[in-house]
């Protein structure tokens, strides 16, 4: 995994600092930590986003959305599971398709490395269970913030390519076959100028 630096947890070895100071330290790796699928497409890593960058795009999307189209979601649950939803690639990194790991296996990666991290918090377990809540996605919230996650991504991708950064085609299909609310896919739609009209 590229990385702009090291974990910064590893600068508290052998120290007495609290939980949440440590559990701040470890979520700070996701700033140190490259969206590794831009990197394969070829963005320059002085403008490839972080995984908090995206983590940070993925939550005020959220919030903006629910608030406008979808009043009756748990607000309070979407922020919460939108903030909490990359804390497994602190440890197991951004793990993308061509690295050739099975959605199974990157599951147990990205569940013992959410555990690891939200085991040094007194509260942790009550996280640990938000971010399962996620990765199951069965209620409206987990299934509206999953849904976010690839809106954000197509959106992200548009921004390379408007900047003359690659053809991002294939972020925005991937987007495609997961957004199944029409809002969101009509969002998309309109970004990339498609219709979707239905006579």
């Amino acid at each position: 995994m590229e990385t702009k630096a090291p974990n910064p947890a590893t600068l508290l070895a052998g120290g007495t600092a609290p939980p949440v100071v440590e559990f701040y330290f470890e979520l700070c790796h996701l700033k140190q930590l490259f969206r590794q699928g831009w990197l394969k497409r070829g963005v320059d890593r002085h403008r490839c986003e972080s995984v908090a960058d995206h983590s940070f795009g993925v939550a005020v999307l959220a919030m903006l959305i629910a608030d406008q189209h979808f009043p009756g979601l748990d607000i309070v649950r979407v922020m919460r599971l939108a903030l909490l939803h990359d804390l497994g690639e602190i440890h197991a990194g951004d793990i993308t398709p061509e690295d050739r790991v099975s959605a199974e296996e990157k599951l147990r990666r990205e569940r013992h490395s959410a555990g690891e991290v939200l085991g040094r918090l007194p509260n942790g377990a009550a996280y640990l269970e938000l971010w399962e809540e996620l990765q199951a996605g069965v209620t409206p919230e987990a299934r509206f913030v999953r849904e976010i996650d690839k809106l954000e991504m197509a959106l992200q991708a548009n921004i390379y390519e408007r900047f003359g950064m690659g053809v991002m085609g294939e972020f925005y299909v991937s987007a495609g076959k997961t957004l199944s609310d029409p809002v969101l896919k009509e969002i998309l739609a309109r970004l990339l100028g498609i219709s979707t009209s239905t006579s």
